[in-house]
């Protein structure tokens, strides 16, 4: 209440404003109007002229659609000054004073400012009906006790007002410290994820392929004299994952496209599984029909069935490796066993089952693994389709 109000957008703002303005009317403008009828012509003259001024006056510091035509000084100036005249014509002006107490409140920029025009607007209506009447009134009264009690209450209003935008200063001090710690936690947890799935890339492709290399080679040194041409299997394989892997990893860095998300999801799983069986030597079955599915899903499915072969290669001893794409109303399940020795579900720790579970943890999927020493191992992927995400 300390400055003029700007253009508020707010519907409880504007709403105050018009109710205030009839108020103003009806207990401001009309009692002196309706008082005035039974006086002579020229002060009932001179007293409607001034109120229909004070009205337009007012009408123009309020503005049209929230632009003033009036600065807020020279209404108050004009208030006053009208007070005063006002309190002559009719010996007493108390209740246009009363009315009009809440715009040195809303016009005046402080609320000393505020305190010293309407100050000035009490004194201009005692002084007014002093010339007539002298001070002993009870319109002189009732201005002095209305503008004493506009001074406490404007004093208060302001100082809520004051401690309310302290408030809202310090909560929104707070609400922004809040927003950037919460940025900065989202940063890093989005550093943290990306790390994590760059973890996931490279060990289900990268670092799988450089294994196989390794085990490669030392199949390859192992029969340079006994069996050259097995060894020159060996070493065209291990060119061959290379370059599969130098594939991947530009598609990491972003230096080149995915090829698998080119092709159907079989093909790209049968070409994995004819490659197992050239390196491994192990018997493997499958049943991968065509099917439609996304390109999460299939790189999803293509790394499962990545890290469960390297998992047999390296741990299973199995002779035989099976795995079968089954589409169904639900989604798509994938199902990967061998016949080799098998392992504790509940004591298994290792990188590649935990990204398993991640993979298909992010598209809404679930990884099921059965196993037992002695038994083999079932690998189980459950993907949902879109609907079902």
């Amino acid at each position: 209440m300390d400055h003029q109000p700007e253009p508020d957008d707010r519907s409880w703002v504007r709403a105050f404003h018009r109710g205030y303005a009839v108020l103003w009317v009806l207990f401001g403008l009309c009692p002196p109007a309706v008082a005035v009828l039974d006086r002579s012509s020229g002060t009932r003259s001179w007293t409607l002229a001034l109120l229909a001024v004070l009205g337009v006056a007012y009408g123009a510091v309020r503005g049209f659609r929230g632009r003033p035509a009036l600065r807020p000084p020279a209404y108050l100036g004009m208030l006053i000054a009208g007070q005063g005249a006002l309190s002559y014509l009719l010996n007493g002006g108390a209740a246009l004073f009363v009315a009009s107490l809440p715009q040195f409140w809303i016009y005046a920029r402080t609320p000393r400012s505020a305190i010293a025009a309407s100050g000035a607007a009490a004194a201009a209506a005692v002084a007014g009906g002093a010339l007539r009447d002298g001070l002993a009134t009870g319109n002189a009264a009732v201005t002095v006790l209305a503008y004493a009690i506009s001074v406490l209450v404007g004093l208060l209003v302001h100082r809520i007002a004051a401690d309310a935008a302290a408030r809202t200063d310090r909560l929104g001090v707070e609400l922004a410290d809040a927003q950037q710690r919460l940025a900065l936690a989202h940063q890093r947890q989005g550093a943290a994820d990306e790390r994590e799935r760059m973890a996931r890339e490279i060990h289900d492709t990268v670092a799988q392929g450089l294994a196989s290399i390794v085990v490669l080679a030392e199949a390859a040194r192992a029969g340079l004299t006994a069996a050259p041409e097995q060894s020159a299997r060996h070493l065209l394989a291990i060119e061959r994952t290379a370059r599969d892997n130098l594939a991947e990893a530009r598609v990491l860095v972003g230096a080149a496209p995915d090829h698998h998300a080119a092709e159907p999801i079989a093909r790209t799983l049968r070409r994995t599984l004819d490659r197992f069986a050239e390196d491994t030597g192990l018997t493997v079955d499958s049943d991968l029909p065509d099917l439609e599915c996304d390109q999460a899903t299939r790189i999803t499915l293509l790394r499962c069935t990545q890290e469960s072969l390297a998992n047999v290669r390296k741990h299973a001893v199995a002779s035989t490796v099976s795995v079968v794409l089954a589409p169904h109303a639900d989604g798509i399940d994938l199902e990967i066993t061998d016949d080799g020795r098998g392992f504790v579900v509940a004591g298994a720790r290792g990188f590649g089952l935990d990204g398993m579970r991640k993979r298909l943890a992010d598209i809404g999927g679930d990884l099921t693994v059965t196993s037992a020493p002695g038994e083999g191992t079932r690998i189980l992927a459950t993907i949902p389709t879109s609907e079902q995400v």
